[in-house]
């Protein structure tokens, strides 16, 4: 049940992000900061962080509850771009890397959304997203999150 408890506190996040996912071609990247503070909820059984992108002119929301009765997680993600809560990803932990499954849409088109969470320790963290189109026979990673602990829960 308290498997984000690591992620309670504050933390910059370095961005990577591929400009335009699902696009025919190699792909162009681009880099900016984040900065997120991760709040616990329910005991444990939940949490929520609010992310700003400065450079951006951003921010977003995740919400992450712990679901009793079958044991799973779910995140849920808000941007203030859209201000639509997007359908959730659900998994687990298992160890130290986490895998999420969901669906939902991009730029118009079904997709099958994976996320996948690294705990690096006390004070990093890696957080992976990618999309198939295909239904699941191909996948392509878009988005990458890296975690440094800039202070802990209360600090």
């Amino acid at each position: 049940m308290n498997a984000f408890d690591f992620l309670h506190g504050s933390w910059d996040v370095a961005n990577r992000r591929l400009a335009a996912p699902l696009d025919p071609g190699p792909g162009t990247w681009v880099e900016f900061p984040g900065h997120a503070v991760v709040r616990p909820l329910f005991g444990g059984a939940g949490n929520i962080d609010e992310i700003t992108f400065p450079t951006l002119g951003r921010q977003g929301v995740t919400l992450r509850l712990f679901d009793r009765a079958s044991e799973r997680w779910s995140i849920h993600w808000a941007d203030s771009r859209t201000g639509r809560l997007d359908p959730p990803v659900v998994g687990d932990f298992t160890g130290d890397r986490s895998d999420f499954h969901g669906e939902d849409t991009y730029g118009g088109r079904p997709v099958q959304v994976h996320f996948v969470w690294y705990r690096l320790g006390p004070d990093a963290a890696r957080w992976e997203q990618e999309f198939s189109a295909d239904g699941g026979r191909t996948w392509e990673l878009n988005w990458i999150m890296d975690f440094a602990r800039t202070g802990r829960p209360g600090a």
